[in-house]
C-alpha cells in the first residue's frame, strides 16, 4: 500500500492492489457551482496523473452537493469533462459540507 500527499489528518492518494482512492476534492469558496465543479475535476485529474492513472480509469465517483438545486449546473460541467470517455459509476447526494460556501465535493476511486 502507498499513501501520497499525506498529513496528520489524511492522505490525498491511497493506492492498494492497483486501485487508487482519492480524498474528497473541493473548489474555491468564492466561485459558483460550475467553477467549483471544474476545480474539483482538475484536482482529481492532477492527483490521478500523479498516481499513474487518468479520468478514463475512474471506476466510481461520489458527489456531494450543498444543494440539489445545483444538480443541473454541476452535471453540465461533469458531462463536458467526460465527453471523450465513458463516465464511471456515480452517486450524488445533498449534504452540509466542511465550509458553508463550499457547493460541491467529489471523491473518486480509479484503476491504476
Amino acid at each position: 500500500m502507498k499513501k501520497l500527499k499525506s498529513n496528520q489528518r489524511m492522505s490525498q492518494i491511497v493506492i492498494h492492489n492497483d486501485v487508487i482512492y482519492l480524498s474528497g476534492q473541493v473548489g474555491d469558496i468564492k466561485d459558483d457551482i460550475s467553477a467549483q465543479t471544474l476545480s474539483c475535476l482538475k484536482k482529481i485529474q492532477d492527483l490521478l496523473e500523479e498516481a499513474g492513472s487518468d479520468q478514463s480509469k475512474i471506476l466510481s465517483a461520489t458527489i456531494w452537493l450543498k444543494s440539489m438545486t445545483d444538480f443541473e449546473a454541476m452535471n453540465a460541467v461533469w458531462d463536458d469533462w467526460f465527453r471523450d470517455t465513458l463516465p464511471p459509476a456515480r452517486a450524488c447526494g445533498e449534504s452540509a459540507l466542511a465550509h458553508p460556501d463550499l457547493l460541491v465535493e467529489i471523491t473518486v476511486i480509479a484503476a491504476a
